[in-house]
Protein backbone atom coordinates (compact mmCIF):
# COMPACT_ATOMS: atom_id res chain seq x y z
CA UNK A 1 0.00 0.00 0.00
CA UNK A 2 2.97 2.39 0.53
CA UNK A 3 4.26 1.45 -2.21
CA UNK A 4 1.26 2.38 -4.46
CA UNK A 5 0.90 6.05 -2.38
CA UNK A 6 4.17 6.22 -3.30
CA UNK A 7 4.01 5.65 -6.98
CA UNK A 8 1.38 8.11 -7.10
CA UNK A 9 3.17 10.60 -6.01
CA UNK A 10 5.43 10.54 -8.91
CA UNK A 11 8.55 12.87 -8.70
CA UNK A 12 8.19 12.77 -4.74
CA UNK A 13 8.55 8.90 -4.80
CA UNK A 14 12.69 9.04 -3.91
CA UNK A 15 12.37 11.89 -0.97
CA UNK A 16 9.29 10.06 0.22
CA UNK A 17 10.63 6.82 0.46
CA UNK A 18 13.69 8.01 2.37
CA UNK A 19 12.18 10.11 4.39
CA UNK A 20 9.58 6.68 5.57
CA UNK A 21 13.41 4.97 6.15
CA UNK A 22 14.51 7.46 8.59
CA UNK A 23 10.74 7.56 10.24
CA UNK A 24 11.01 3.73 10.91
CA UNK A 25 14.74 3.69 12.17
CA UNK A 26 13.62 6.90 14.64
CA UNK A 27 10.84 4.68 15.37
CA UNK A 28 12.45 1.53 16.58
CA UNK A 29 15.04 3.56 18.28
CA UNK A 30 11.91 5.49 20.31
CA UNK A 31 10.11 2.09 21.61
CA UNK A 32 13.41 0.94 23.12
CA UNK A 33 13.61 0.49 26.69
CA UNK A 34 16.61 -0.02 28.82
CA UNK A 35 15.68 -3.17 30.70
CA UNK A 36 15.31 -6.01 28.47
CA UNK A 37 12.08 -7.19 29.89
CA UNK A 38 10.44 -4.50 29.06
CA UNK A 39 12.11 -3.42 26.04
CA UNK A 40 10.90 -6.56 24.60
CA UNK A 41 7.46 -5.63 25.04
CA UNK A 42 7.58 -1.67 24.26
CA UNK A 43 8.95 -2.80 20.57
CA UNK A 44 6.94 -5.97 20.62
CA UNK A 45 4.20 -4.45 17.81
CA UNK A 46 6.82 -2.07 16.24
CA UNK A 47 8.93 -4.63 15.58
CA UNK A 48 5.53 -6.80 14.05
CA UNK A 49 6.15 -4.90 11.36
CA UNK A 50 2.76 -2.80 9.88
CA UNK A 51 1.54 -0.31 7.17
CA UNK A 52 2.83 2.93 8.37
CA UNK A 53 -0.09 4.73 6.69
CA UNK A 54 -0.19 7.81 9.21
CA UNK A 55 3.98 8.69 8.47
CA UNK A 56 3.80 8.20 4.89
CA UNK A 57 0.66 10.65 4.97
CA UNK A 58 2.09 12.76 7.45
CA UNK A 59 5.28 12.53 5.15
CA UNK A 60 3.19 13.29 1.64
CA UNK A 61 1.60 16.51 3.22
CA UNK A 62 4.89 17.98 4.45
CA UNK A 63 5.80 19.17 0.51
CA UNK A 64 2.71 21.40 0.33
CA UNK A 65 5.09 23.71 2.75
CA UNK A 66 8.72 25.07 1.78
CA UNK A 67 11.09 22.52 4.01
CA UNK A 68 9.46 19.51 2.78
CA UNK A 69 10.74 15.95 4.46
CA UNK A 70 13.34 17.88 7.07
CA UNK A 71 13.83 16.51 10.55
CA UNK A 72 10.13 18.01 12.20
CA UNK A 73 8.17 16.02 9.76
CA UNK A 74 10.44 12.74 10.43
CA UNK A 75 9.59 13.48 14.28
CA UNK A 76 6.22 14.05 13.50
CA UNK A 77 5.49 10.90 11.10
CA UNK A 78 7.21 8.98 14.42
CA UNK A 79 5.15 11.17 17.00
CA UNK A 80 1.84 9.72 14.95
CA UNK A 81 3.06 5.93 14.85
CA UNK A 82 3.87 5.86 18.19
CA UNK A 83 0.74 7.15 19.60
CA UNK A 84 -1.21 4.64 17.20
CA UNK A 85 1.16 1.90 18.24
CA UNK A 86 0.27 2.75 22.00
CA UNK A 87 -3.81 2.42 21.00
CA UNK A 88 -3.18 -1.09 19.75
CA UNK A 89 -1.38 -1.94 22.88
CA UNK A 90 -4.94 -0.48 25.23
CA UNK A 91 -7.15 -1.72 22.36
CA UNK A 92 -6.12 -5.55 22.33
CA UNK A 93 -6.44 -5.24 25.73
CA UNK A 94 -10.16 -4.02 25.94
CA UNK A 95 -10.59 -6.89 23.28
CA UNK A 96 -8.70 -9.69 24.89
CA UNK A 97 -7.72 -10.49 21.30
CA UNK A 98 -5.48 -13.13 21.11
CA UNK A 99 -3.02 -11.95 17.73
CA UNK A 100 -1.90 -8.06 16.33
CA UNK A 101 -0.27 -7.80 13.28
CA UNK A 102 0.54 -12.17 12.69
CA UNK A 103 2.25 -12.24 16.45
CA UNK A 104 0.90 -13.35 20.05
CA UNK A 105 -0.86 -9.84 21.25
CA UNK A 106 1.11 -7.73 24.24
CA UNK A 107 -1.74 -8.99 26.94
CA UNK A 108 -1.24 -12.18 25.32
CA UNK A 109 2.87 -12.14 25.92
CA UNK A 110 2.55 -10.48 29.56
CA UNK A 111 -0.79 -10.36 30.67
CA UNK A 112 -3.66 -7.17 30.77
CA UNK A 113 -1.37 -4.72 33.36
CA UNK A 114 1.74 -4.88 31.95
CA UNK A 115 0.45 -4.31 28.13
CA UNK A 116 -1.51 -1.33 29.10
CA UNK A 117 1.53 0.14 31.08
CA UNK A 118 3.76 -0.60 27.70
CA UNK A 119 0.97 1.35 25.81
CA UNK A 120 1.33 4.11 28.22
CA UNK A 121 5.06 4.26 27.80
CA UNK A 122 4.74 4.27 24.07
CA UNK A 123 2.10 7.53 24.49
CA UNK A 124 4.82 8.99 27.08
CA UNK A 125 7.94 8.66 24.59
CA UNK A 126 5.42 9.92 21.99
CA UNK A 127 4.74 13.03 24.24
CA UNK A 128 8.51 13.28 24.56
CA UNK A 129 9.26 13.33 21.33
CA UNK A 130 6.69 16.12 19.89
CA UNK A 131 7.95 18.11 22.97
CA UNK A 132 10.84 19.39 20.78
CA UNK A 133 8.55 20.77 18.09
CA UNK A 134 6.87 23.53 19.62
CA UNK A 135 3.67 24.26 21.05
CA UNK A 136 1.60 24.45 18.25
CA UNK A 137 2.29 20.81 17.90
CA UNK A 138 2.05 19.69 21.38
CA UNK A 139 -1.42 20.82 21.56
CA UNK A 140 -2.07 18.86 18.53
CA UNK A 141 -0.95 15.96 20.10
CA UNK A 142 -2.75 16.84 23.09
CA UNK A 143 -6.30 17.26 21.47
CA UNK A 144 -5.74 14.36 19.15
CA UNK A 145 -4.87 11.83 22.81
CA UNK A 146 -8.73 13.36 24.12
CA UNK A 147 -10.51 12.58 21.31
CA UNK A 148 -8.85 8.83 20.92
CA UNK A 149 -10.15 8.31 24.10
CA UNK A 150 -13.15 10.01 24.25
CA UNK A 151 -13.99 7.62 21.01
CA UNK A 152 -13.22 4.39 23.01
CA UNK A 153 -15.27 6.21 25.91
CA UNK A 154 -17.96 6.59 23.53
CA UNK A 155 -17.72 2.97 21.79
CA UNK A 156 -17.77 1.46 25.63
CA UNK A 157 -20.95 3.54 27.11
CA UNK A 158 -23.18 3.16 23.84
CA UNK A 159 -24.91 6.02 21.80
CA UNK A 160 -26.48 8.92 24.09
CA UNK A 161 -30.09 8.93 24.45
CA UNK A 162 -30.87 11.38 21.17
CA UNK A 163 -28.27 10.17 18.88
CA UNK A 164 -29.09 7.49 16.79
CA UNK A 165 -26.74 3.99 16.62
CA UNK A 166 -25.62 4.63 13.23
CA UNK A 167 -24.82 8.70 14.07
CA UNK A 168 -22.97 7.12 17.36
CA UNK A 169 -21.08 4.90 15.08
CA UNK A 170 -19.62 7.16 12.24
CA UNK A 171 -19.06 9.55 15.44
CA UNK A 172 -16.62 6.56 17.00
CA UNK A 173 -14.61 5.80 14.16
CA UNK A 174 -13.98 9.62 13.58
CA UNK A 175 -12.73 10.00 17.10
CA UNK A 176 -11.01 5.97 17.33
CA UNK A 177 -9.24 6.98 13.74
CA UNK A 178 -9.99 9.29 11.68
CA UNK A 179 -9.08 12.06 14.45
CA UNK A 180 -5.33 10.84 14.41
CA UNK A 181 -4.99 10.39 10.80
CA UNK A 182 -6.42 14.28 10.51
CA UNK A 183 -3.47 14.99 12.64
CA UNK A 184 -0.72 13.14 10.54
CA UNK A 185 -1.84 14.99 7.84
CA UNK A 186 -1.82 18.54 9.83
CA UNK A 187 1.37 17.74 11.34
CA UNK A 188 3.20 17.28 7.67
CA UNK A 189 2.05 20.71 6.69
CA UNK A 190 3.04 22.73 9.92
CA UNK A 191 6.46 20.76 9.95
CA UNK A 192 7.34 22.03 6.49
CA UNK A 193 5.47 25.44 6.84
CA UNK A 194 2.69 25.17 4.92
CA UNK A 195 -0.29 27.59 5.02
CA UNK A 196 -3.28 27.26 7.22
CA UNK A 197 -5.30 26.69 5.05
CA UNK A 198 -3.98 23.85 3.55
CA UNK A 199 -3.21 22.07 7.00
CA UNK A 200 -6.80 22.62 7.54
CA UNK A 201 -7.77 20.92 4.23
CA UNK A 202 -5.70 18.21 4.75
CA UNK A 203 -6.83 17.48 8.19
CA UNK A 204 -10.50 17.37 7.11
CA UNK A 205 -9.02 14.98 4.67
CA UNK A 206 -7.57 12.52 6.70
CA UNK A 207 -10.94 12.33 9.18
CA UNK A 208 -13.43 11.48 6.66
CA UNK A 209 -10.70 9.03 5.15
CA UNK A 210 -10.40 7.81 8.66
CA UNK A 211 -14.11 7.00 8.61
CA UNK A 212 -13.24 5.41 5.18
CA UNK A 213 -10.89 2.99 6.18
CA UNK A 214 -12.73 1.80 9.37
CA UNK A 215 -16.05 0.93 6.84
CA UNK A 216 -13.90 -0.99 4.41
CA UNK A 217 -12.60 -2.86 7.62
CA UNK A 218 -15.94 -3.54 8.86
CA UNK A 219 -16.42 -5.44 5.15
CA UNK A 220 -13.14 -6.98 5.47
CA UNK A 221 -14.17 -8.45 8.60
CA UNK A 222 -16.93 -10.58 6.65
CA UNK A 223 -15.83 -11.17 3.63
CA UNK A 224 -11.93 -11.70 4.08
CA UNK A 225 -10.68 -15.06 3.69
CA UNK A 226 -8.52 -15.82 7.04
CA UNK A 227 -6.12 -18.17 5.58
CA UNK A 228 -5.07 -15.39 3.59
CA UNK A 229 -5.49 -12.22 6.64
CA UNK A 230 -4.63 -14.26 9.13
CA UNK A 231 -7.95 -12.79 10.83
CA UNK A 232 -10.41 -14.99 12.16
CA UNK A 233 -13.67 -13.73 9.55
CA UNK A 234 -16.27 -11.97 11.98
CA UNK A 235 -13.83 -11.16 14.99
CA UNK A 236 -16.18 -8.01 15.60
CA UNK A 237 -19.05 -10.30 15.71
CA UNK A 238 -17.59 -12.41 17.73
CA UNK A 239 -16.52 -9.69 20.33
CA UNK A 240 -20.05 -8.18 20.36
CA UNK A 241 -19.22 -5.52 18.53
CA UNK A 242 -21.98 -3.97 15.84
CA UNK A 243 -20.49 -2.95 12.90
CA UNK A 244 -21.90 -1.29 10.48
CA UNK A 245 -23.98 -4.29 8.62
CA UNK A 246 -25.27 -5.48 11.89
CA UNK A 247 -26.54 -1.42 12.22
CA UNK A 248 -28.29 -1.51 9.21
CA UNK A 249 -29.91 -4.39 9.25
CA UNK A 250 -31.13 -3.07 12.30
CA UNK A 251 -32.18 -0.08 10.86
CA UNK A 252 -33.89 -2.62 8.62
CA UNK A 253 -35.57 -4.32 11.49
CA UNK A 254 -37.11 -1.35 13.02
CA UNK A 255 -38.81 0.10 9.33
CA UNK A 256 -40.11 -3.31 9.20
CA UNK A 257 -38.01 -4.01 5.83
CA UNK A 258 -36.11 -6.83 6.86
CA UNK A 259 -35.82 -9.74 5.09
CA UNK A 260 -35.60 -13.53 6.27
CA UNK A 261 -32.13 -13.74 5.85
CA UNK A 262 -31.13 -10.66 7.66
CA UNK A 263 -33.67 -11.43 10.70
CA UNK A 264 -31.88 -14.32 11.23
CA UNK A 265 -28.83 -12.75 11.50
CA UNK A 266 -29.88 -10.36 13.62
CA UNK A 267 -31.46 -13.69 15.95
CA UNK A 268 -28.32 -15.52 16.02
CA UNK A 269 -26.69 -12.45 16.94
CA UNK A 270 -28.69 -12.01 19.53
CA UNK A 271 -27.88 -14.99 21.20
CA UNK A 272 -25.15 -17.18 22.31
CA UNK A 273 -22.06 -16.11 20.26
CA UNK A 274 -20.00 -19.53 19.82
CA UNK A 275 -18.49 -20.54 16.45
CA UNK A 276 -21.10 -22.12 14.69
CA UNK A 277 -23.41 -19.23 15.28
CA UNK A 278 -20.84 -16.91 14.34
CA UNK A 279 -19.90 -18.80 11.21
CA UNK A 280 -23.25 -19.28 10.67
CA UNK A 281 -24.01 -15.61 10.75
CA UNK A 282 -21.14 -14.40 8.69
CA UNK A 283 -21.99 -16.66 5.64
CA UNK A 284 -25.28 -15.42 6.09
CA UNK A 285 -24.01 -11.70 5.98
CA UNK A 286 -21.43 -12.17 2.74
CA UNK A 287 -24.55 -13.17 0.76
CA UNK A 288 -26.38 -10.35 1.90
CA UNK A 289 -27.29 -7.16 0.16
CA UNK A 290 -26.48 -5.30 3.48
CA UNK A 291 -22.64 -5.33 2.38
CA UNK A 292 -22.95 -3.72 -0.54
CA UNK A 293 -24.54 -1.09 1.43
CA UNK A 294 -21.52 -0.92 3.39
CA UNK A 295 -19.11 -0.68 0.64
CA UNK A 296 -21.16 2.17 -1.11
CA UNK A 297 -20.92 4.19 2.47
CA UNK A 298 -17.04 3.47 2.87
CA UNK A 299 -16.78 4.61 -0.74
CA UNK A 300 -18.95 8.09 0.16
CA UNK A 301 -16.55 8.70 2.41
CA UNK A 302 -13.79 7.99 0.19
CA UNK A 303 -15.43 10.47 -2.16
CA UNK A 304 -16.02 12.85 -0.01
CA UNK A 305 -12.78 13.25 1.62
CA UNK A 306 -11.11 13.61 -1.65
CA UNK A 307 -13.71 16.46 -2.05
CA UNK A 308 -12.44 18.94 0.43
CA UNK A 309 -9.42 18.79 -1.66
CA UNK A 310 -10.34 21.87 -3.41
CA UNK A 311 -7.75 24.02 -1.95
CA UNK A 312 -4.80 21.84 -2.57
CA UNK A 313 -3.15 22.62 -5.69
CA UNK A 314 -2.92 20.24 -8.67
CA UNK A 315 0.42 18.21 -8.49
CA UNK A 316 1.95 15.22 -7.09
CA UNK A 317 1.29 16.10 -3.81
CA UNK A 318 -2.95 16.17 -4.38
CA UNK A 319 -3.00 13.47 -7.21
CA UNK A 320 -0.81 10.88 -3.89
CA UNK A 321 -3.58 12.25 -1.77
CA UNK A 322 -6.45 10.72 -4.34
CA UNK A 323 -4.47 7.99 -4.29
CA UNK A 324 -4.65 7.42 -0.69
CA UNK A 325 -8.27 7.43 -0.14
CA UNK A 326 -8.84 5.32 -2.91
CA UNK A 327 -6.38 2.66 -1.45
CA UNK A 328 -8.78 2.85 1.94
CA UNK A 329 -11.78 1.34 -0.28
CA UNK A 330 -9.54 -0.70 -3.32
CA UNK A 331 -9.36 -3.31 -0.49
CA UNK A 332 -12.84 -4.16 -1.15
CA UNK A 333 -13.83 -4.43 -4.66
Amino acid sequence: MITELASAAGGLNDRLTELLENVEARLQAAVRSPEPDIDELTRHLAAAGGKRLRPALCGLTSFLGPDAANAETEISATVVELTHLATLYHDDVMDDAPMRRGVVSAQQLAGNSAAILAGDVLFAKASSLVAQLGPEAVKLHAVTFERLCFGQLRETLGAPDDVSPRDNYIHVLAEKTGSLIAASARYGVLSSNGSPEHADAVAEFGERVGVAFQLADDVIDIMSDGDVTGKTPGTDLREGVETMPILLLKERAAAGVIDEDGQRILDLLAGDLGDDTVDESVALLRGHEVMDDVRALAREWSDSAIDVLDPIPDGEVKDGLVAFARLMVDRIS
